[in-house]
């Protein structure tokens, strides 16, 4: 059975520069970082969050990727191997980004039409882990298990016709030490 739009929340990294939190169930504005991603898919018929379980008020499956912490392209690719149903498209987004909305993934979805995908922009010009991508040629450039680990996201992406988008605001910046949680 397939499905139009599904997405992978990639919330399992070390979180080394914050000490090892668990980005997920950091709080902004009163609310989890988690919470703030799955209200950036609630367009998402299915949501696979890559790291360890914690509470969430919409449900979604939990999974780890393999090897445990081997990068964003081994928890993107088992994060949609956890997906009950094959999307048309995959949204992709990183934990720690709290002002990428659902406003976001329409833009994105609007601008992946007749394309590979469609990644969000930061205004440096880098493409940011806020992504929609055809889930048919992300199959067709998957690297194999081994491939995976420790694979930066840039060359796995590099195959496909992505559309950029650039980001409005604050929807590029994330989450990686204590101070850009202060800033935003």
């Amino acid at each position: 059975m397939s499905t139009a739009f599904c997405a992978v929340v990639l919330a399992g990294g070390t979180a080394s520069r914050l000490g090892g939190a668990d980005k997920a169930s950091i709080e902004l504005h009163g609310r989890t970082l988690l919470a703030h991603a799955l209200d950036a898919l609630v367009d998402a018929s299915e949501v696979v969050v890559v790291g360890d379980p914690v509470p969430t008020e919409r449900p979604v499956t939990f999974c780890r990727e393999s090897p445990r912490y081997g990068g964003p392209v081994a928890a993107l690719l088992t994060g949609v191997d956890a997906l009950l149903r094959a999307p048309r498209t995959v949204g992709v987004l990183a934990v720690d980004m709290p002002h990428v909305t659902w406003g976001t993934f329409r833009r994105l979805q609007e601008a992946a039409e007749g394309r590979d995908g469609a990644a969000l922009l930061g205004p440096d010009g880098r493409r940011q882990l806020a992504l929609v991508l055809d889930a048919g040629r992300l199959a067709a450039v998957r690297p194999d298990h081994e491939g995976q680990h420790a694979m930066a996201v840039r060359r796995l992406l590099e195959p496909l016709d992505l559309a950029d988008v650039a980001a409005t605001g604050d929807e590029h910046r994330d989450v990686d030490t204590w101070s850009d949680l202060r800033d935003l």
